[in-house]
């Protein structure tokens, strides 16, 4: 239980974000632009900060410390999967500014420049906004599951109670502002993580080195848990072995080399076939090609504080194990038992609200970017093509309180955050990624292809989920991003081409690089040369970026761990390819807004 004290700073935290966020709503109530994009105006450091927020979810920090907590570094490959955001490489290089370029709302708004507003367009942008919506939906549940569990700890709430009031908080005020409330409340409470993590790190920081043997708590998969024996030089490598012996849950992680190569596979189709969601919200809000790849650059560099935060929280929980005489039991409850006992009177209250910050800016983010999709994919595009922006104002915010509702009823029968997690990023990830990707790089790809492929996908990722059986979690990817890819391909080549010209034209706006000669066919040789010449840096670029933004955030990492043989080589490594970055990319960045 809390000091009063502690109290007062929460509640003043949260009196304060509501105040801000209802500031905030006559500028966001304009019309359905200023709502869900801030009217296309919004600084790049503040879209990049704003991105940073809503990426540090509570529930995610819980499964990566968890993760770090009890196999080291080997905890932050697994994180491959989405929790590193390995993606924003492909975003701050190219994917963003392709997706800026295209002068559009939402990804599933996105589909009728690709596709063409005829029937084969239509069902790809409704296959699109219903697929993001059902993402939408069980993110808000994984964030209900892992939020009640670390404030229901700290405050003596009951779980359900903890996550109750703080979405409904949230709700209020991001209903009320929309984007510009979304991003500005970002930008204050990514202010408020940095303090979190400064305290936290230098809290693990003046701890004695870890010793060369210790103990760590692992769940098995009946129900309890058991002992796992690591030495620090293990624990802390940068080079794991292929394969692992881990107990209990933590077993489908054995296959250690298999597992992060489709972790590996899956990113870079992720990166290649850009994301929907709060992610590219931000991008479409962007006013440039260069604010594009800045705002990814600075969100990215912001990104990097998480990691030493996380090998902090690690760290502090093996010495409280070892003082205390045995290890945590449960790895997911590592970060509220750490700030419970090493947090004082005042800095407990602080940490929690810094916390609830990180909680509530993913919330706000999923919550405006799940609202565009019914309003502007769904409702009037499908159902009242006429209505006034008044009425679809209303519909935002009507929208806005069923998705929520949905993920809180889905979040009742969910008691292990990693498993959902694991589902969310690998499973029904995989069987939406594959037919993101062929949109951007086949020419011949098109809506039905789109449509099938995605509704494949989703089923082989719930076939997964729900038949009963159990695999590893690899299989999570290869099983529906198979489904996925054979719909996608059945799908386009049983099914008409689209329309040349609205090929040509996508082709033009965009200039992906990929399989497009009969659209090449089109440019002048001017055009093309330009083309070719933009594709081959990016492509280059992309080859140090991806490296570059596991070795930033692995090296503040090692840094905590005070393993400084790895912290000298990755500070070598990320100075390296910080200057290819530069040769091959930030030198290059242009001021285009057609």
């Amino acid at each position: 239980m809390l000091h009063w004290l502690d109290y007062a700073i929460i509640g003043a935290y949260l009196v304060g974000i509501l105040i801000l966020g209802f500031a905030l709503e006559r500028k966001a109530s304009k019309g359905v632009d200023s709502y869900f994009l801030g009217d296309r105006n919004m600084p790049w450091w503040a879209l990049g900060a704003s991105g940073m927020a809503s990426n540090v979810d509570i529930s995610g920090t819980m499964v990566i410390v968890a993760l770090v907590y009890a196999l080291g570094a080997k905890g932050f490959f697994i994180e491959i999967r989405g929790g590193i955001v390995l993606v924003m490489a492909f975003f701050m290089v190219f994917m963003g500014k392709w997706m800026r370029r295209a002068n559009v709302m939402t990804m599933a708004e996105w589909m009728k420049l690709r596709f063409g507003e005829g029937v084969e367009g239509r069902v790809a942008r409704l296959i699109s906004a219903v697929a993001n919506l059902v993402v939408s939906v069980w993110i808000i549940s994984y964030f209900a599951v892992g939020g009640g569990k670390f404030f229901g700890m700290l405050t003596g709430f009951n779980d359900k109670t903890a996550t109750f009031v703080m979405m409904a908080i949230t709700l209020a005020y991001t209903v009320a502002s929309g984007f510009y409330g979304a991003v500005w409340t970002d930008v204050f409470q990514g202010g408020m993580i940095l303090i979190a993590v400064l305290y936290v790190v230098f809290k693990a920081f003046g701890m004695p080195p870890l010793p060369e043997i210790f103990q760590v708590s692992v769940p098995l998969k009946e129900g309890g848990f058991t002992l796992v024996n690591h030495t620090f030089s293990e624990w802390s490598s940068i080079f794991p072995s292929a394969t692992l012996n881990l107990p209990g849950q933590y077993s489908i992680y054995n296959l250690f080399g298999i597992t992060i190569f489709f972790y590996l596979l899956k990113t870079s189709i992720e990166g290649f076939g850009g994301a929907g969601g709060y992610t590219s919200q931000r991008y479409f809000a962007a006013k440039s090609d260069r604010e594009a790849g800045l705002l990814s650059l600075f969100w990215i560099s912001l990104l990097s504080f998480r990691w030493p935060l996380i090998a902090s929280f690690a760290v502090l929980g093996i010495h409280l194990g070892i003082s205390q005489g045995a290890p945590i039991q449960d790895p997911e409850l590592v970060l509220p038992t750490v700030i419970a006992h090493y947090a004082p009177v005042g800095m407990k209250g602080l940490v929690i609200a810094c916390f609830m910050a990180a909680a509530m800016s993913t919330f706000s983010a999923i919550i405006n970017a799940s609202g565009a999709y019914w309003v502007k994919d769904i409702y009037q595009a499908f159902i009242n093509p006429k209505a006034t922006e008044k009425t679809l104002m209303r519909h935002s915010r009507w929208a806005s309180f069923l998705v929520v509702a949905l993920g809180v009823i889905l979040s009742f029968p969910v008691v292990n955050i990693n498993d959902i997690w694991g589902w969310i990023t690998m499973a029904f990830g995989a069987g939406l990624f594959v037919p993101l990707l062929l949109r951007w790089y086949w020419w011949r790809y098109n809506g039905w292809g789109f449509a099938i492929g995605t509704a494949s996908g989703a089923v082989g990722a719930l076939v997964a989920r729900f038949a009963g059986i159990e695999i590893p979690e690899y299989m999570n990817f290869v099983l529906p991003a198979g489904a996925a890819f054979v719909g996608c391909v059945v799908g386009t080549l049983l099914t008409p081409a689209t329309n040349s010209a609205v090929l040509e034209n996508f082709y033009k706006v965009t200039r992906p690089f990929g399989f497009w000669k009969p659209q090449r066919l089109a440019l002048s040789a001017s055009e093309k040369v330009i083309i070719d010449a933009e594709n081959k840096r990016d492509f280059i670029a992309t080859l140090f970026a991806v490296p570059w933004q596991l070795s930033l955030f692995l090296v503040g990492m090692t840094l905590v761990m005070k393993s400084w043989l790895n912290f000298g080589v990755l500070a070598i490594v990320v100075t390296a390819l910080s200057f290819g970055l530069y040769h091959f990319w930030f030198r290059h960045l242009k001021d285009e807004t057609k």
